[in-house]
């Protein structure tokens, strides 16, 4: 039911009166933080929140994130309506137009690094990450899908489309593969493999991780239903993809936290302290990724095994939704 106020809104926005907008964004997330809490204001002034991250000019959109509105009275990184509001505003301006700008530093770190999955070289000119994760893509992050569809494309009166999370997205180049016996898996143990897992369970909290000493069909024997599967070797650029919108397939997270969490599994794959290029760089060369069909898999799913032949170790992740 569309109600008077949703008109009244509307009609402020087709006058381009912005800045009314955010006065009203800012007094009712405001009221109804105080009366029923964060979580319920988020959810509340979401749509409005959406209308001006979209549509408003940057110097006015910007201001959501603001502090100075007052308490309750600004969106977090966790406000979202079809997405976060920050990855709404980052698909509608360069980096240019909003590095002046942008203040918290939460959300200007989102918005940097979903302009570099659009395409954004970011690497000069630009504050480094705070955890080194480079601020371009690496020619493997780009080689598997197109900039288009690299992040949700918003709509201006609210929804999204997206591409789907599937992986494997048919049985194209799979074939009939015998799995090892699944209570042959030995699980490694030790910090690196624990943080590893921690990581990939990040990622993608709906699914399942685990992670043996062996070869990647070992690991993935551990997650599949039944050892007889249609799956078949692939290069890590082309399991990228599904690996950075595993954390989008809620709402709530953007494809940055995608690529910033994938960052850190790789890193602590590698054995290395943090996101270094190099040393991923090497992992994501000699990597070998094996991904399997499941016939219930659901609208989104995801049946990986990354394997590392010079630790010897591999991880899998698997899981579906229906969304």
């Amino acid at each position: 039911m569309i109600t008077y106020e949703d008109h009244r809104l509307r009609a402020l926005a087709e006058d381009g009166r912005w800045h009314e907008l955010l006065v009203a964004y800012r007094q009712g997330r405001a009221a109804a933080a105080l009366e029923a809490g964060e979580e319920t204001a988020a959810a509340l002034t979401a749509p409005l929140g959406h209308l001006i991250a979209y549509a408003a000019p940057p110097e006015l959109a910007v201001r959501l994130f603001d502090g100075d509105g007052g308490e309750g009275a600004f969106a977090g990184v966790a406000d979202h309506d079809a997405g976060p509001l920050w990855e709404v505003l980052a698909t509608r301006h360069s980096w240019l137009r909003l590095a002046p700008l942008l203040g918290p530093a939460p959300v200007r770190r989102l918005v940097a690094h979903t302009r570099v999955l659009l395409g954004e070289d970011l690497s000069y000119g630009a504050e480094p990450d705070p955890e080194g994760v480079p601020l371009r893509l690496e020619p493997w992050e780009a080689a598997g899908w197109e900039d288009a569809a690299r992040v949700r494309e918003y709509l201006p009166g609210g929804g999204a489309r997206s591409a789907l999370l599937t992986l494997p997205a048919s049985r194209e180049g799979l074939g009939e593969v015998e799995l090892p016996a699944a209570r042959a898996v030995g699980r490694p143990g030790g910090p690196r493999v624990n943080r590893a897992l921690v990581e990939l369970s990040a990622l993608a909290p709906w699914a399942e991780v685990v992670c043996v000493r062996g070869q990647a069909p070992l690991a993935a024997a551990s997650l599949a239903d039944g050892r007889r599967v249609v799956g078949g070797y692939l290069p890590f650029a082309l399991a990228y993809p599904a690996l950075v919108r595993a954390a989008a397939v809620g709402r709530a997270q953007g494809c940055a936290h995608g690529r910033l969490g994938l960052w850190r599994a790789l890193a602590t794959m590698a054995g290395a302290e943090g996101p270094e290029p190099g040393e991923v760089n090497a992992l994501v060369d000699r990597m070998r990724c094996f991904t399997w069909h499941e016939p219930a898999a659901g609208l989104h799913h995801l049946h990986v095994a990354l394997e590392d032949p010079a630790s010897g170790v591999a991880w899998a992740v698997s899981g579906s939704q229906e969304l």
